[in-house]
């Protein structure tokens, strides 16, 4: 209710002035974890979740307030893009909301502060505990950006619950074709090799923009290097029916207008992997509905970051209350039972 009431002096700021501000007032919140509900909780990678739903990257770039972000009962957050360096991103304007579409459009170019600083922040939060994800990506003038990602693995992997290797931001010239089957696997392999064997698990961030072809390679290639999770989808090229002022706008496409696509390619996933290798449900995802459909879909666990711009810091409560619902509604006794349900 109080977001309600505080969001339309929000929406009066421009779009990355208002995220600042978010990210300054939660760094006064008081740190308090939500209750967790038992029957909810799911394990994949070897990593216990208290509950499925998750904050996709892009909202704490710079892993500034994660334990703040667990607080509102995520089951986990998921920090980053972070490069090895510092870099300023695209230039301003950036940053779109498309509020007659419940969407955003954005061309952020990973904006950050570079893992020197990021790794200080995590090393002070390593004792609250709490599973922290932390997406890695490659600077935008590298030379050698298979390098980029080893170096980024082996900097956060005594620091990060998961790594999320993100080769599918299309603000980055060229680093989609890092997707390509002929470059993943030499970078999966010197992302794992610089991880170590006892290293976290790695997910892969993939582009809802592929072909079957694509997605059989992906597919492949994941179940030969052990990836702990795919994470599907990152955000869309494509421009479905847009209502709002800055439709026309370059940039990533993500929220209710990215759901139907994002929900096809999970499926598609689904069916490639068989069920092989956890998936994890991102794009549109706005209701505990939008949720249970991605985990009945083959989503193991699901993330969120655009619906935040709408709904507030009280929808992952929300959403997690309707998961538990529709749990009991459907006759299932845990979230893994549900998996792939459809």
């Amino acid at each position: 209710m109080l977001y309600a009431f505080a969001r339309p002096a929000l929406f009066l700021l421009d779009p990355e002035r208002a995220h600042r501000a978010m990210i300054a007032g939660l760094k006064r919140k008081p740190i308090r974890r939500a209750p967790d509900n038992a029957r909810l909780e799911t394990t994949i990678a070897g990593l216990h979740f208290p509950n499925p739903l998750g904050l996709a990257a892009g909202f704490d770039k710079d892993a500034e307030v994660p334990d703040a972000l667990l607080g509102f009962g995520f089951g986990h957050v998921e920090v980053g893009s972070i490069t090895p360096r510092p870099q300023v991103g695209n230039p301003r304007p950036r940053l779109f909301r498309l509020a007659q579409d419940g969407s955003v459009i954005n061309r952020m170019g990973f904006n950050n502060g570079g893992a020197r600083a990021a790794v200080e922040r995590l090393t002070l939060r390593r004792q609250r505990g709490g599973i922290v994800g932390v997406n890695i990506g490659a600077n935008k003038d590298s030379v050698d950006r298979v390098a980029d990602y080893a170096a980024m693995a082996r900097i956060v992997a005594p620091l990060a619950s998961y790594i999320a290797v993100n080769i599918s931001s299309p603000n980055t010239p060229g680093l989609r074709a890092l997707q390509d089957a002929s470059v993943l696997a030499d970078l999966l392999d010197a992302v794992l090799d610089a991880r170590g064997a006892q290293g976290p698990p790695v997910f892969l961030k993939v582009a809802p923009d592929l072909q079957p072809a694509d997605i059989d390679a992906i597919t492949r290639i994941a179940a030969d290097k052990a990836l702990g999770a795919l994470i599907v989808s990152n955000t869309t090229i494509a421009r479905p029916d847009l209502r709002s002022r800055d439709r026309g706008e370059a940039g990533g496409l993500s929220g209710a207008a990215l759901k139907p696509l994002a929900l096809e390619r999970l499926r598609d996933f689904r069916k490639a992997t068989g069920g092989a290798i956890p998936l994890v449900g991102v794009g549109g995802v706005a209701s505990a509905e939008d949720a249970w459909e991605r985990i009945r879909a083959g989503a193991s666990l699901v993330q969120l970051y655009s619906a935040m711009v709408y709904g507030g810091p009280g929808l992952p409560r929300t959403i997690l209350r309707g998961l538990d619902r529709l749990m009991r509604r459907d006759g299932f006794s845990s979230i893994a039972e549900a998996v792939g349900s459809e």
